[in-house]
């Protein structure tokens, strides 16, 4: 473990692979079948793009213009803030993974997990100066602002979308209406999880309350 932190070839090829993260940004569709099929990624470079990403989103309630994002910050639990971006993530890959195996899909659970956080990168790339930015910017500017955080967020759809394209080696078409199925298996697992901790919770009011009578009684 030691051996291979302090190795600079290991270093070399992690700065390398996030750094093609970049070039994946502005070359979709080269970049993200080198990504995988020529091994330019690495998970180490996935994780730390994700990590920024949790990170900008949290600096972006403490330093975004007042004008532009009013923040609570004792109605704020940080833990569901950042599940808001890593549930999803975890039921997309899963989702995405689970029908694409299904339909010749190329693409391996991990391959799928790393292609989805490279493509997250335009988030931290564009809300990190623009965070900046809306401190001295007025509030007749504030269209600007809303523009380019939107464009943040569908740059990320976009690069996410034509990632599973090149990975799974799908059409456009077909890719398309993975993601569609995607999208409808996301909700779907949503369905079932809320229904098994419906029954979980219902089950453990049941004990309690079973418990309780048995103390009353004795």
């Amino acid at each position: 473990m030691i051996q291979t932190l302090t190795n600079k070839a290991t270093w070399a090829k992690y700065w390398d692979s996030l750094k093609f993260a970049l070039y994946c940004m502005t070359h979709p569709m080269d970049g993200y079948w080198d990504l995988t099929h020529e091994h330019r990624g690495t998970y180490a470079a996935a994780n730390t793009i994700l990590i920024i990403t949790l990170i900008v989103r949290i600096m972006k309630l403490r330093y975004t213009s007042f004008i532009f994002m009013t923040v609570y910050w004792e109605e704020i639990n940080i833990f569901l803030y950042l599940a808001s971006v890593l549930f999803p993530l975890i039921l997309w890959v899963l989702g995405n993974w689970g029908l694409t195996t299904l339909f010749d899909g190329k693409g391996r659970l991990g391959q799928v997990y790393m292609a989805t956080c490279y493509g997250m990168i335009p988030y931290p790339v564009i809300q990190l100066p623009l965070m900046i930015v809306s401190n001295f910017i007025t509030v007749d500017e504030g269209s600007f602002y809303a523009v380019l955080s939107a464009i943040s967020l569908i740059y990320c759809a976009l690069l996410i979308v034509t990632a599973m394209g090149q990975i799974h080696e799908f059409s456009g078409g077909k890719n398309l209406l993975f993601t569609v199925a995607t999208i409808f298996a996301m909700l779907v697992m949503v369905f079932i999880l809320m229904i098994f901790f419906s029954m979980i919770t219902q089950g453990i009011s049941y004990i309690v309350s079973l418990v309780r009578e048995m103390l009353f009684r004795l």
